[in-house]
């Protein structure tokens, strides 16, 4: 009985060990995509920031009270929205926290912040990373903007 239950400790233990790696790595590759996206922003290539989502149709991106699904239409929704350099300023992720969700997903919650000439739009994310044939991508992110505070001068602060 000894040798039996020794052996189940060691194999549990070994497994929670190739579970805890396995989360690192996850993690880090997670990061490596929100890190692309951010660097993509950056660059104005609107095309690389949309690499980090999975191209399917039911991508969905919420924001506000709209709604838009699939990945050709989040993009188009970006390059309307953002659609020249001064509109796209610099993008910061912060406060990143990554949680598995199991060996195929994740959930990660997050800040944003745009630096732009006139202003600085700030908010939160929340988003569904599943691992695909492509590597970990976005299936569903639900931001929100944080108010533009307006002070009597005119100037946007946050």
């Amino acid at each position: 009985m000894k040798p039996l239950f020794i052996f189940s400790i060691l194999v549990l233990t070994s497994l929670g060990m190739v579970n805890a790696q396995t989360e690192r790595a996850d993690t880090s590759a997670i990061q490596k995509v929100l890190s692309a996206q951010q660097e993509a922003w950056n660059r104005g290539d609107i095309d690389g920031f949309m690499n980090g989502y999975a191209k399917s149709s039911s991508t969905t991106f919420v924001s506000e009270d709209e709604v838009t699904r699939g990945w050709e239409t989040v993009r188009n929704r970006y390059r309307n929205a953002y659609s020249d350099r001064s509109q796209m300023g610099k993008l910061t992720f912060f406060d990143l926290d990554i949680t598995s969700l199991g060996q195929d997903s994740a959930l990660v919650t997050g800040g944003w912040r745009l630096e732009r000439e006139k202003d600085a739009p700030h908010g939160r994310f929340t988003l569904l990373f599943r691992l695909t044939d492509a590597g970990w991508k976005i299936v569903h992110d639900h931001t929100s903007a944080a108010p533009q505070l307006q002070h009597k001068k005119g100037l946007f602060s946050n």
